[in-house]
C-alpha cells in the first residue's frame, strides 16, 4: 500500500512538473498565418550574366504565406510552414524578345508557376526584432523540383508586420533548363542565376 501511494505521489509530481514547464513564459507560443502584402515593394528579382552583358528580370506576380511562431515576449521563435508561387510570365526584363525567349526556356505555357515550399527552418535572433532564418525547402521550376537551402533575414516591425529579404544562387541546368541564347546565338546566357526577394507579410488578428 505504501508503495502504491509513493508511486501515485511520484506520478502526480511528474504531471505537475510537466504542466509548469508547458506554462512557462518561454514555452507559451502563438502561431498565426501571415499573408504577403501585395505592393510594388514585394518582388522577386532574377539576376544573370551573358557573354554580352548582365541582365535582370523582376516579378511582382507573387502569392505567399507563412506560419510564424512567437513566444510570450513577442519574439519570433519559429516558422512552421511557408510557401510562395511566382507566375512565370510575370517575370519581366523590359525587353519583349528576351522575355518571350525566357518563357520558352522555362516552359512557362506548360508550367505557368514557379513554386517554393518550406521543409525546415531554424530561427536565430540577431538583435531585437531582427532574425536570421536558415531554411531548407523545395523549389520547382519548369516542372522540376530541387531542394535548396537559403538564409532569410527577417525584421518584425512595430506594427507586427514581417519583412523578409534574401538571395540564393541557382543553376539553370539543375532544373533541366538549357541556358537560352539570343540574336542568332550572338548572346549566350550563363548557367548561374541569383534569385533575390524582398517580401512583406501583414499582421493577422490572433489571440495568444
Amino acid at each position: 500500500m505504501k508503495i502504491f501511494f509513493k508511486s501515485q505521489f511520484l506520478w502526480n509530481s511528474i504531471k505537475i512538473a510537466i504542466l509548469l514547464v508547458l506554462l512557462s513564459p518561454q514555452v507559451i507560443m502563438a502561431q498565426s498565418i501571415y499573408k504577403l502584402t501585395p505592393n510594388k515593394n514585394a518582388k522577386v528579382i532574377v539576376n544573370g550574366k551573358s557573354n554580352v552583358h548582365d541582365w535582370e528580370m523582376t516579378s511582382t506576380g507573387i502569392e505567399s504565406q507563412g506560419v510564424f511562431k512567437f513566444n510570450s515576449k513577442d519574439e519570433l521563435i519559429g516558422l512552421s510552414a511557408f510557401n510562395f508561387t511566382v507566375l512565370a510570365k510575370s517575370l519581366k526584363s523590359g525587353k519583349s524578345s528576351m522575355d518571350s525567349r525566357t518563357y520558352k526556356s522555362i516552359k512557362a505555357d506548360e508550367f505557368p508557376k514557379i513554386s517554393y515550399k518550406l521543409t525546415y527552418a531554424e530561427v536565430t535572433m540577431v538583435q531585437a526584432n531582427k532574425y536570421s532564418i536558415q531554411t531548407t525547402g523545395l523549389l520547382t521550376i519548369a516542372g522540376k523540383t530541387q531542394s535548396i537551402s537559403m538564409k532569410v533575414m527577417t525584421l518584425v516591425n512595430a506594427d507586427q508586420s514581417i519583412s523578409c529579404h534574401g538571395a540564393e544562387k541557382l543553376m539553370l541546368t539543375d532544373y533541366g533548363i538549357e541556358p537560352p541564347s539570343f540574336m542568332l546565338g550572338a548572346m549566350k546566357v550563363g548557367n548561374d542565376l541569383i534569385i533575390k526577394f524582398d517580401l512583406s507579410y501583414a499582421k493577422p488578428n490572433y489571440t495568444k
